[in-house]
């Protein structure tokens, strides 16, 4: 085994995807890491719906709600129409999902556009959000993983997916000119409860996008900083004309709280200048590089990463102004990354995806089921069960329920390919060094190709990275 073998092994499955050979990195695996960094590619997909597109398949299913229906026998229900309503959108941004990370020839790349997804993340489990996660990943995500962490939260804070997800859409500021109209219409001093102020976005941001719970930040801020955010809004109406490329947000100032508001102890003033500003300010805040460097360690490191690898991404973070490639970088050169021992267990949508890139399944693999079953493992994609995403520790993935579910699983996939699969070589070839004379010796001794194959799914060195 040379250093060169374990570096390319190391770098196809602990930032990769997995693979079926570790002929990609060949003899210089972090040069090829650092040549993945930049935008993320174009998801694979025949017309994938836009935002537009998702935003007025929601308006089109309100509308029809309004409208008298003669319910045929075993029609089923409200929530059934809904789920029916959005299906050809929400599968097709699952199967462009996973197939683009199936057979992308950047993998890390890839595995990055996962992570900012997570982190931002935005959940079909939501109705409000349903049929336009996957365009809220292509449009506000994917193009800005390259860049700057301020434009990439940007991106995501304004995105129509966000702004809906958290509520922002509904949230109008007390002293609002809305409200005070509507207060003036009612006859009362008390305006609807519809325009109330809405804190679940401003909360989330400080919360999980930049500083992180213990970031230093109070209720007040909390207060004020939904202020600040009062007016960005998605016009659902106006977008059912709208062509496929419209913006999907906009500020309206009739929703806008009027005067200056002060968070983290910094006044800003009023309008819509002053999200940027905010955001600005957090994208440069320390807590923040401490908060989103730490979880970057954790996903590609170890559940617990060293504090010099937090503290050499943080300095490299605050050195470059939050510029992500910069970022990266630091990770890729830390010597801590590259420990020969395998410490991050696979989430099951890593699982399925490394599957299906070691058996060369391609898109195959989410042909008949768009999820590949994911969803049967514990991990409905883009359907996080709540605003914090999917967790990203081995404790939470390890049940038993969670493990024979792996099992059932591999069992399955062993059965069908496992014939026309010599898992024997696949082993040494995809995973080369880190491959144990145990996990060798058991798969050179399974009974029939299957259940060779199923060892080699459910081997440690595979489920690990």
């Amino acid at each position: 085994m040379t250093a060169a073998t374990l570096e390319a092994a190391l770098a196809v499955h602990r930032f990769g995807l997995g693979d079926a050979s570790l002929s990609g990195p060949g003899a210089d695996g972090r040069g090829w890491l650092l040549a993945q960094i930049g935008p993320a590619e174009p998801q694979r997909g025949d017309q994938l719906a836009t935002g537009v597109t998702g935003l007025k398949r929601f308006a089109e299913f309100v509308q029809q709600r309004r409208q008298p229906v003669v319910m045929k026998e075993g029609g089923g229900n409200t929530e059934q129409a809904f789920g029916e309503h959005f299906r050809e959108i929400v599968q097709g941004d699952v199967r462009a999902r996973l197939c683009t990370a199936a057979l992308s020839t950047r993998p890390f790349n890839e595995r990055l556009a996962l992570f900012w997804s997570n982190h931002f993340t935005v959940s079909m489990a939501k109705a409000s959000a349903r049929g336009i996660v996957g365009a809220y990943e292509r449009e506000a995500i994917r193009p800005n993983i390259g860049g700057s962490f301020e434009s990439l939260l940007k991106a995501a804070a304004t995105h129509a997916g966000m702004l809906r997800y958290l509520d922002n859409d509904s949230s109008a500021g007390p002293d609002s000119a809305l409200v005070r109209r509507r207060a003036r219409r009612s006859g009362g001093d008390t305006p609807p409860r519809i325009t109330g102020l809405n804190e679940n976005l401003a909360r989330e941001i400080l919360e999980l996008h930049t500083l992180g719970v213990s970031g230093g930040y109070t209720q007040a801020d909390v207060t004020e900083f939904a202020r600040v955010l009062t007016g960005w809004r998605v016009p659902l109406r106006e977008l059912v004309d709208a062509p496929a490329g419209a913006a999907t947000s906009r500020f309206d100032a009739a929703w806008h709280q009027p005067g200056p508001k002060t968070v983290l102890g910094k006044r800003y003033p009023e309008g819509p200048q002053a999200l940027g500003m905010v955001l600005h300010d957090l994208a440069l805040h320390p807590s923040t590089a401490r908060f989103v460097c730490t979880k970057l360690a954790r996903h590609f490191v170890a559940d617990d990463p060293a504090p010099a690898l937090v503290a050499r991404l943080e300095a490299r973070w605050r050195s470059s102004g939050g510029e992500l490639p910069a970022v990266y970088r630091a990770l890729i050169e830390s010597p801590e990354a590259w420990a020969p021992q395998p410490a991050k267990l696979k989430s099951p949508e890593a699982f399925v995806i490394s599957s299906a890139r070691l058996l060369n399944l391609g898109e195959a693999a989410f042909a008949r089921v768009p999820d590949g079953s994911i969803g049967a493992l514990g991990q409905r994609v883009q359907a996080a069960p709540s605003p914090a995403g999917w967790p990203d520790r081995a404790e939470e993935w390890l049940g038993p329920d969670a493990v024979w579910k792996r099992v059932e699983w591999a069992t399955r996939v062993a059965d069908r390919v496992g014939r026309r699969s010599d898992a024997r070589a696949l082993a040494q070839a995809s995973l080369g060094p880190l491959l144990q004379d145990t996990t060798a010796r058991q798969i050179e001794r399974a009974a029939d190709g299957p259940q060779a194959l199923a060892l080699l799914l459910l081997a440690p060195e595979f489920q690990r990275r």
